[in-house]
């Protein structure tokens, strides 16, 4: 006898979408009037009851469940969606544009970008800070820059000539600052709640500092730590 099989991803979704869009008309609520009680994006609204166009953040669905004043709990529970859990993402923007990088954050269902670039410019077209988190917005994930956590110009040299080694101790000796163990904690709190991927330029993690970053934050939330496809 076959045994009883899940919904797929696609159809858990849907019944999401349909449950949020249910609960926003029994209220008489527009789309606008919904995005501004939850404090996200109209677009990422729309999408969201668009039968299931994007998978949501935590934070995102987080807010829609509270303005619509029911628990996370019920509002999975009614739309039969498995809930998310948590862990680390390993996430370089090289070689990327944009529109790449925030569909693959989607896909795996991230809830939060944590930039770790001690300052957050780049020359590739959309990844500055401003036009990094207007386009992570529009997706429904959060993006939170930790400068406390970035690797000074000083020390990137060794991570590019092949003293990588070198570059690590060195900047773990810099994680001691009040402001790093600050931001650790920050890390590790948004961790603990949510799918998090902590973002600098490098495609290959052992030539980054994140990977000092990853390997650190991890002494203080037990949760697993993944490549962004």
């Amino acid at each position: 006898m076959a045994g009883h099989r899940s919904a797929p991803p696609h159809d858990h979704a849907r019944a999401l979408a349909q449950r949020v869009r249910a609960l926003r008309e029994d209220c008489g609520w527009t789309r606008e009037r919904l995005a501004k009680e939850a404090g996200i994006a109209v677009g990422t609204l729309g999408r969201l009851e668009s039968e299931g166009a994007i998978q949501p953040g935590f934070f995102t669905i987080g807010a829609v469940a509270k303005a619509l004043a029911v628990s996370l709990d019920d509002l999975f529970q009614a739309a039969q969606v498995p809930p998310v859990a948590p862990g680390l993402w390993s996430a370089g923007y090289e070689g990327r544009d944009i529109d790449s990088f925030v569909a693959s954050l989607l896909d795996s269902r991230i809830g939060v970008v944590a930039d770790v670039r001690l300052t957050p410019i780049s020359r590739k077209k959309g990844f500055s800070k401003t036009r990094l988190g207007e386009a992570l917005a529009g997706a429904g994930i959060e993006y939170t820059h930790l400068r406390g956590l970035g690797n000074p110009k000083d020390n990137r040299e060794p991570f590019w000539d092949g003293r990588v080694e070198v570059g690590r101790a060195r900047f773990r000796g810099l994680l001691r600052s009040e402001q790093a163990q600050a931001d650790l904690d920050r890390l590790a709190e948004h961790a603990r709640a949510s799918r998090v991927a902590v973002l600098c330029f490098e495609k290959d993690e052992s030539r980054c500092h994140r990977q000092v970053v990853l390997e650190t934050v991890r002494s203080r939330v037990s949760v697993p730590v993944n490549p962004l496809a």
